[in-house]
């Protein structure tokens, strides 16, 4: 028996806060660490002790092995549980927690070694005999080299890091003009996010189906799998829903599917919790993509329908116990859906938000589980993953998890940073959806333009800044009279768009909203709109883009400038490339024209709306 007391978690928001409540119940003390963007997060609060390890920066904080090896030194913690992402897939980070006498509660470092590594692993599984897409993994990384296998193994084909996960790093070519910019792109992106430009090919199955098995193991030899979750419903390769079970898998794919996954764990003499990812075809067969060695995002689904605590069963495992059920003992009962809730404009590319989090309301209702690391106040940091909470329903039937989903979505409330809410409940009521239909060529197959902001979304954020103006200031000075009432003019700005309004006084509108200098963000069905008071301000000289200049949509940093100034571009072109939230965004000119002037350099951190390059006619 491997016995531990004191279990710090290496990671942050609501996966430490998740881990720490099971590892609490279980009478362990629990450890925080965190940055210094995190020291006020709920999840350093509910610890029994919290330690600082660094600045923002991941390279300076979480992914420094030697500071959070420090802080379980500085703090006694006898074990580390990694979560999800930064070290919790990290062989060097499992071995050095060994070698300082540290608890790893996760799998041996021989085993996230084997599966670290998409090529390496991809290798190993053809020989266990997992079957797999056709691709190449080779060891000629060459572009020439890449462009030439991807040409043999046919298009379309998928580019992707063979270090790395979550969508980055990793590109879809259709077309043959676009197979050697996706190369380059992807390995800078690769060299970025997980320090290693390597790539692999793979074959692209067309409107497939995302399968994950849920599997788990000891250290007396026995292995399980837990059923499957489908994560079908994706943008940018990165997951926005997932269920269990799939609607696309009976009792006997779930066998054969499960067997495969048991059989890759044993292979590389696997313990505690992971998951093995498969793409299933419309005719059933299935493929292996990877193996995820750690918990994943979406565990909830899976525990929502087993019944089953998976932290509680890697701090078991980790402490030498055999896992609590045999494959016969497992059941499954119910449906259950998660939705990732994100700070990004689900209708403007999805690029990330940040900024802070006025008003934080999570719903509450039967079948209904949400775990976040928010409170009012906290801020969206452009340093880390801008996911905000996971929102999670359970129901007797698929439909009726869907339909808890939904109604929880609507009765959330997040004032702040633009969101993907009402995305999301529009993805849940799609038909192909609530059909159990959705394949991975869900999102490009269907497309959910931005909706329009209703007159009553207008009518209510000028009148509660009405309201909030009279009450600060004599009435006088907003052109009122108590002897003669008028309507008082407020200009609004939003989503590009500027109205006239004329506000008489009226009762306060039934909406959630807050204030913030001269914004206002209210929710009115489900769809959160920020408006800007432009009612004193100079008007607009041009529009939104059409000024010639290309600002930052998001804060990041520079990686690459493509264009200089006295260079002719034509709309489309890319300009700049930014990096914000470890994910590339090539930034493209939105007119024909001539560069006039740079405005950073590469290397550069810029903020949200930094002018980055102004443009002029191509003529002048």
């Amino acid at each position: 028996m491997m016995n531990f007391s004191k279990v710090l978690v290496a990671n942050r928001g609501e996966i430490a806060w998740r881990v720490m409540r099971t590892a609490r119940a279980m009478g362990y003390r629990t450890v925080a660490v965190h940055s210094d963007a995190d020291r006020d997060a709920p999840h350093v609060a509910f610890a029994d002790e919290a330690v600082r390890i660094g600045p923002p920066p991941v390279g300076e904080s979480y992914l420094s092995i030697e500071r959070i090896l420090d802080a379980a030194r500085r703090s006694g913690a006898d074990a580390v549980h990694p979560g999800y992402g930064f070290l919790s897939e990290n062989e060097a980070f499992a071995a050095a927690c060994d070698k300082a006498g540290i608890v790893f509660i996760g799998p041996p470092p021989s085993a996230i070694a084997a599966m670290g590594n998409k090529a390496a692993a991809k290798r190993r599984m053809i020989d266990a005999g997992v079957p797999c897409v056709p691709g190449y993994q080779g060891p000629d990384q060459s572009d020439a080299h890449l462009e030439a296998e991807a040409r043999k193994i046919g298009l379309p084909v998928m580019v992707k890091a063979a270090a790395g996960g979550g969508g980055r790093g990793m590109r879809l070519v259709e077309g043959d003009g676009d197979l050697l910019e996706a190369i380059r792109t992807a390995r800078t992106e690769a060299e970025s996010a997980f320090g290693s430009g390597e790539l692999i090919l793979e074959k692209a199955v067309v409107d497939a189906r995302h399968v994950e098995i849920q599997v788990f193991a000891d250290a007396h030899g026995n292995v399980i799998h837990l059923g499957e979750r489908d994560c079908s419903v994706q943008r940018r390769h990165q997951k926005v829903i997932e269920e269990a079970p799939s609607p696309a898998v009976d009792p006997g794919l779930r066998a054969r599917m499960g067997e495969a996954a048991v059989a890759a764990a044993r292979a590389i003499g696997y313990r505690g919790a992971g998951t093995v990812e498969f793409l299933l075809g419309a005719d059933g067969a299935f493929y292996f993509l990877e193996m995820n060695t750690r918990l994943q995002v979406e565990h909830p689904v899976t525990e929502a329908i087993t019944s089953l605590d998976l932290v509680e069963w890697q701090l078991r495992v980790a402490r030498g116990e055999m896992l609590p059920l045999t494959q016969d003992q497992v059941t499954f009962d119910g449906h259950a859906i998660e939705v990732r809730l994100y700070a990004e404009d689900a209708y403007g590319g999805f690029l990330p938000q940040t900024g802070r989090i006025d008003v934080w309301r999570p719903a509450t209702g039967t079948g209904v589980r949400i775990d976040h690391g928010m409170k009012d106040g906290l801020a969206i940091s452009p340093h880390y993953d801008p996911m905000i909470a996971k929102v999670i329903a359970h129901g007797a039937t698929r439909d009726e998890a869907r339909v808890r989903l939904i109604r929880a979505l609507a009765e959330t409330v997040v004032l702040g940073p633009t969101t993907n809410r009402h995305f999301l409940i529009r993805l849940l009521e799609h038909p192909d959806f609530a059909a159990g239909e959705a394949t991975t060529g869900f999102l490009a197959k269907h497309r959910f333009p931005a909706p329009a902001i209703s007159d009553a979304h207008w009518n209510a954020a000028a009148q509660l800044l009405w309201q909030a103006s009279a009450r600060k200031y004599p009435p006088s000075l907003r052109g009122w009279r108590n002897s003669n009432p008028e309507p008082t003019p407020i200009r609004l700005a939003a989503g590009g768009t500027q109205r006239l309004l004329q506000v008489r006084e009226a009762e306060t509108p039934d909406v959630p909203f807050h204030i913030d200098g001269a914004d206002i963000v209210l929710d009115l069905d489900a769809l959160t709109v920020r408006f800007s008071d432009r009612t004193y301000a100079p008007p607009e000289a041009a529009a939104a883009g059409s000024d010639g200049k290309l600002r930052a949509p998001m804060d990041g940093r520079i990686v690459a400038i493509k264009v200089a100034p006295g260079d002719t571009v034509v709309r489309g072109q890319t300009l700049i490339v930014l990096e914000a939230m470890k994910i590339q965004h090539q930034l493209k000119a939105a007119l024909d024209a001539r560069i006039a002037a740079l405005s950073v350099q590469e290397g550069q951190q810029v903020s949200n709306r930094t002018v980055l390059v102004t443009m002029e006619p191509a003529g002048s």
